[in-house]
């Protein structure tokens, strides 16, 4: 991914790579685990939503324990970039959350999704529980039976979720320039536009 490439090793230089904390999450708060391409764009896509408490960008599914963002844009350690979600339930449920996250991929590519391509940039639902899978299977035959195009994005059991450097935290919010140049020249705005103008016959 050469632009996020070549902006990332600018930022190293000026930035202290830590891993993200965060606390644990309280009793009435749920996690969700998504990847749709670029992390920077899903947790700008799921931060708009009332009842999200916290998003994190990071990396799941892959061999490698504590992998760095070097390794992973590699394709070589079998992580896709994701983002985690810890929700108020009460506030928003994740079927709601599944309604965000097909809105924001293209979920007929199995090659990457926009200008990212590979399979680190896959879109994928982590289910963490047999709930979640029912739900994520459930939305996904509604997509299916309701739209023409073929839906690609696997439903897969959450692994380990690697947060990712402190610098990509909250990329959208941090450096709001950067990263909206690399959206828009990425094409990710157009081609939403387009998938699902199509589903809803526009």
């Amino acid at each position: 991914m050469p632009l996020r490439l070549t902006l990332a090793t600018a930022l190293l230089g000026a930035l202290t790579l830590a891993p993200a904390s965060r606390a644990a999450p309280a009793d009435t708060l749920e996690v969700a685990t998504f990847a749709g391409g670029c992390f920077w764009c899903m947790e700008e896509a799921f931060d708009e939503v009332p009842g999200v408490v916290s998003t994190t960008s990071g990396y799941t599914g892959g061999r490698v324990e504590h992998p760095t963002y070097e390794q992973v844009s590699s394709g070589n350690t079998g992580h896709i970039e994701s983002v985690q979600v810890i929700f108020d339930p009460k506030v928003v449920s994740y079927s709601g959350l599944l309604q965000t996250f097909w809105r924001n991929v293209d979920p007929t590519d199995d090659g990457g999704q926009f200008c990212d391509r590979g399979s680190q940039y896959v879109s994928v639902i982590f289910v963490r529980n047999e709930r979640q899978r029912t739900l994520a299977e459930a939305s996904k035959r509604e997509l299916e039976s309701s739209h023409s195009f073929p839906i690609v994005t696997p439903i897969r059991p959450a692994t380990t979720f690697w947060p990712a450097e402190e610098y990509h935290q909250n990329y959208y919010e941090k450096n709001s320039v950067r990263y909206r140049f690399y959206k828009f020249n990425c094409g990710r705005k157009a081609r939403l536009e387009a998938v699902w103008s199509e589903a809803a016959g526009g």
